[in-house]
């Protein structure tokens, strides 16, 4: 599993947690940036991000901004994208079972460090269920 990974200023020190826990899991990953902590647009890293799971070079997504919406939206805005803002564990979970969600987005102004590396966990680790009815539901979405 390879993921990209990228967020605004106001996710700058999760997202440098976020790699350091990959890091430790032993995960591939590349920063799209920022890579600093002065102001910038979040829709520059979604969608950077969004662009390359569109293309397969990445299997899945992890973005962060303040509040994980913006960041969330401009992703969304990429045909074949399935980014989901979650703020706790379950949600990460359910989106991957049934969503089978390819972004994470996460608002480091809401979630703190340790959730986040648990919501992170949740969301690498779990697998899509591949129900009919999910898939049907899914294919709803793309067109």
């Amino acid at each position: 599993m390879k993921i990209a990974i990228g967020g605004d200023h106001g996710g700058y020190d999760l997202k440098t947690a976020i790699i350091a826990h990959l890091e430790k899991r032993g995960i591939p990953y590349r920063d799209y940036g920022c890579f600093e902590k002065k102001s910038c647009d979040y829709p520059d890293f979604g969608k950077a991000v969004a662009q390359a799971i569109k293309n397969g070079e990445y299997d899945k997504g992890i973005l962060v901004c303040t509040t994980g919406i913006g960041i969330s939206m401009a992703a969304n805005r990429i045909s074949g994208v399935r980014c989901a803002l979650c703020t706790d564990p379950y949600m990460a979970k359910m989106t991957r079972e049934h969503n089978d969600a390819n972004i994470l987005s996460l608002g480091a102004g809401i979630v703190g460090v340790n959730l986040a590396l648990e919501i992170v966990d949740i969301f690498l680790d779990t697998l899509f269920s591949a129900e009919e009815k999910h898939i049907r539901r899914i294919e709803g979405i793309e067109t």
